[in-house]
């Protein structure tokens, strides 16, 4: 997992073309003028969701892990925090939904070992397979605009 801003987007780029096109696209786009939806930006190797929400608390949102893509997210505007814990042994409440890439542990079971870490306007954040991450949960409600860029691996 790396967290960080924008301004430190030149330490990112070695990590492979898709994710520096991604960490780019972040900076040279106005995401507070686009549209809530899906934008694709190459394909299925890497595509843009932007979204709408308001946060939940972190009792009723699961941790989640990707196989084929890495997470890049950036909040556009508003705060959150997200969990983490590093993915080992856990076993998941659900299993892993291939076609959305997708599989959910719960929180009461990984608690105990999660670290959550303030989100704020302008930071960005890259999940990668072994990086079980809860997004989108803060103690009160929160209005937050997010950009999630899907990167295949």
């Amino acid at each position: 997992m790396i967290l960080d801003t924008l301004d430190n987007l030149a330490h990112y780029t070695h990590l492979g073309p898709r994710i520096a096109k991604a960490l780019q696209h972040l900076k040279e786009t106005d995401f507070t003028q686009l549209p809530v939806g899906n934008y694709e930006l190459e394909g299925k190797d890497i595509f843009v969701i932007v979204n709408d929400y308001e946060t939940k608390p972190r009792e009723v949102e699961p941790f989640e892990v990707h196989r084929k893509y890495i997470d890049v997210q950036y909040v556009v505007s508003g705060e959150e925090e997200f969990g983490y814990l590093p993915l080992a042994d856990q076993t998941p409440s659900k299993p892993y939904y291939d076609k959305h890439d997708y599989a959910e542990y719960d929180y009461e079971s990984n608690k105990a070992r999660a670290a959550f870490i303030p989100f704020k306007a302008g930071m960005f954040a890259l999940f990668f397979p072994q990086d079980m991450h809860m997004p989108g949960v803060f103690a009160t409600p929160q209005a937050v605009r997010k950009v999630v860029i899907k990167v295949k691996i």
